[in-house]
């Protein structure tokens, strides 16, 4: 079953409300005001679409509202069960401190067939290759980067690779520059760091490190549409970890996670903008009117591409 092509649009109209209403907090140093705008406004959009629609990957639990919470039921609750992963406002300190990056970003697909991810750390592996055999998370780096390097016909020292710079990857991006990859260090926002491997513009090969689990099944449902190859594994450090995937159906703790075991079926992503960033620019006001971008998915159509979109302020 693919999803409507309605979707689209409406999904699209979702997060780029969101990131106008956190654009109004952008400088303004207060992350959480920020966040519960973009929140606040996703929330609204997503209550007017005809559908069934529950938050699979959210902001948090039930005692943690308003967030959007997991469990969390919207929409019209007529039309069909939607699986729903937000990430309201990704990179909350860019926002608050009008750094590059921060995004509203949402993933949509029908009824389980969008994994729902822990709040937890997961272990992830991302680049534009077919299949299984050339990049795994159980490989060293210097074999990921050794035959990534063979299968792009080029030397490591052409190779560039995007990781979250941290206390905990100083092993890896050691061993990166021993090999002489390219390093793209980023501060947050590792749902975008993850997508620049999709394109040849971007100019990264590699994407890997610990980052989000939630960030990480946002992420495979725009790579699903790239057909980029996507593998996760979570990481469950301490007993309330454990016991909430055990909660959640997870019975193998040590599973690595493909794209197609993340994402089964169709799915829409959509990330909007709402300061400049390596994939999509920041809105901007003109007067009255706002001008914002957006990298929409759509695996079943084809889709995708950044919009561009110009509206009234207060439409």
């Amino acid at each position: 079953m693919s999803l409507d092509k309605k979707f689209e649009d409406l999904f699209l109209n979702v997060s780029i409300k969101a990131a106008l209403s956190s654009y109004h907090f952008v400088g303004k140093k207060d992350k959480i005001a920020a966040d519960k705008s973009a929140v606040d406004a996703m929330r609204n959009k997503l209550n007017e679409i005809e559908m069934r629609g529950k938050v699979v990957i959210g902001e948090g639990e039930l005692d943690e509202a308003p967030m959007l919470y997991i469990g969390e039921t919207l929409g019209t609750m007529s039309g069909p069960e939607l699986d729903i992963a937000v990430d309201p406002l990704e990179g909350t300190n860019f926002a608050a401190n009008n750094q590059p990056g921060a995004l509203s970003v949402i993933a949509v697909a029908e009824k389980s067939n969008l994994f729902s991810a822990p709040e937890t750390y997961m272990n992830k592996i991302s680049a534009n290759v077919p299949s299984e055999g050339i990049i795994d998370l159980d490989y060293s780096v210097k074999k990921n980067i050794s035959n990534l390097a063979d299968y792009k016909n080029k030397q490591p020292n052409e190779l560039s690779a995007c990781i979250l710079d941290r206390p905990r990857h100083k092993k890896i991006i050691e061993e990166l520059r021993n090999l002489k990859v390219n390093l793209k260090l980023i501060s947050d926002g590792d749902v975008s760091g993850a997508l620049l491997v999709s394109d040849k513009k971007y100019n990264i090969d590699i994407f890997m490190g610990i980052g989000g689990g939630p960030e990480g099944v946002l992420a495979a449902s725009a790579l699903d549409a790239f057909d980029c190859f996507f593998q996760g594994r979570f990481i469950f450090d301490n007993e309330n970890d454990v016991n909430r995937a055990k909660k959640m159906g997870i019975d193998d703790l040590n599973k690595k996670y493909l794209l197609n075991e993340i994402i089964t079926g169709d799915s829409i992503f959509c990330a909007t903008g709402i300061t400049n960033g390596d994939i999509v620019s920041g809105i901007k006001i003109e007067e009255n009117k706002y001008i914002s971008e957006t990298l929409i998915t759509h695996k079943s159509t084809n889709l995708k591409k950044i919009i561009k979109s110009k509206n009234e302020i207060n439409e």
